[in-house]
């Protein structure tokens, strides 16, 4: 009786797991409402932006029509504010036709961009640097399989954009086709997807193994163009682009999985805004914020902020001199959220007993999977006065 019982119970999994096709336990991130980012004394088009790991420079590059684009940087006000300071030092290209676009940084300062300086003789368009106070030093090609050497004019393949993991390990790139002599996939490419590589050396990367099966709910290159990737710190969630073909409809788009080598997911469609061009998202190293640009009401391009929705709620920071938390109870991770968001901070951990066993000063997002079930207590000290809640770890 008990091997029938067992056998009934594999059965019925099994119906269950072909019913309802492959199972992906991490859930969909929900973001607030839009807020339009200022960045004082910026007079043109912002495009493809990249949020530093601290959270206090915003990259970008200019109109991405080619011809003459730039990067640019601007300093952290506040999470919606930035001042505008001005091209980064060693990336600009004063060649006809130049364009330097789409800056990713990691948590050592490598800094990647493309640029098509010397292409197609040379068919490497990704390079890398040393990132430090606005400039960028020992510059070099990236080189690596995931390049595709194949140009025969008038069509040929570059990598469209790139982005390089906190960590510096792993780049995830778009390979596109261009085609000018083919009238319907003119001004865009005419083929794209995203691959994901890994690190050999500063300058070089090779295609990671089974990337394509990793990304195989993500590349319907037959009904779309798929582009802009950029991977959350943990690793879980992937955001990129895609535009249907034969349309002008761009929708930015996030997928999710449960493994750290897990495939990743069916889309989920998290800006759609039709004739205002919603591209290029980049997420924060704490994974609590969103940048994107999108044309604003002028026709300009412009960079916008969505905060991530927690259990408890919150889509934008508490006033100022309040404190909060959240998810609470937590299981893996909280988040601070600061009484003074951007100002200096410590925070501490305590056990019911009073025993201190965590403190940062540099991270609001606090990992508790090793910390014993139960109550603790939260700390936060900040403008020489202490905030004191309780936090339930499961």
């Amino acid at each position: 009786m008990a091997k029938v019982t067992k056998l009934r119970q594999l059965i019925f999994l099994l119906l269950a797991f072909f019913a309802t096709g492959q199972s992906y336990s991490q859930t969909y991130p929900q973001f607030g409402p839009e807020i339009k980012v200022a960045i004082a004394r910026l007079t043109f088009d912002a495009m493809e932006p990249f949020i530093s790991p601290d959270g206090n420079t915003l990259f970008f590059n200019s109109l991405n029509a080619g011809g003459n684009t730039n990067l640019y940087y601007a300093t952290r006000v506040s999470d919606s504010a930035f001042n505008y300071m001005g091209m980064v030092g060693g990336t600009y290209d004063p060649s006809p036709g130049h364009l330097d676009a789409v800056a990713s940084l990691d948590s050592l300062n490598n800094f990647f961009w493309t640029f098509l300086r010397g292409y197609p003789a040379s068919m490497e368009n990704l390079h890398r640097g040393v990132y430090s106070g606005g400039s960028v030093s020992a510059i070099t090609r990236v080189y690596g399989d995931f390049n595709r050497y194949l140009f025969n004019y008038p069509f040929g393949w570059l990598i469209m954009d790139a982005s390089i993991n906190l960590k510096g390990n792993l780049l995830y790139y778009c390979n596109a086709k261009f085609d000018f002599s083919n009238t319907s996939c003119a001004g865009v490419p005419c083929e794209s997807g995203i691959g994901i590589a890994q690190k050999t050396n500063d300058s070089t990367f090779h295609k990671l193994s089974g990337y394509d099966t990793i990304l195989e709910n993500i590349n319907d290159t037959l009904n779309y163009l798929v582009y802009a990737p950029q991977v959350s710190n943990d690793g879980f969630e992937l955001y990129y682009t895609r535009l249907q073909k034969n349309t002008v409809n761009t929708e930015i788009c996030v997928s999710v999985r449960k493994s750290i080598d897990g495939i990743f997911s069916p889309p989920m469609v998290i800006r759609s805004n039709p004739g205002y061009f919603p591209e290029a998202v980049t997420i924060s190293a704490d994974m609590q914020k969103i940048y994107y640009h999108q044309k604003d009401n002028s026709g300009l391009y412009r960079i916008f902020l969505r905060y991530r929705k927690s259990a408890a709620g919150y889509d934008e920071p508490p006033v100022k001199g309040e404190l909060a938390v959240y998810p609470n109870p937590a299981n893996t991770m909280f988040t601070v959220v600061l009484p003074f968001p951007g100002e200096p901070y410590r925070i501490s951990v305590f056990t019911a007993s009073g025993q201190e066993i965590y403190e940062t000063a540099t991270n609001t997002s606090v990992n508790v999977s090793d910390f014993a079930p139960g109550i603790s207590i939260l700390s936060v000290n900040q403008h020489d006065r202490t905030w004191r809640t309780s936090i339930v770890i499961k």
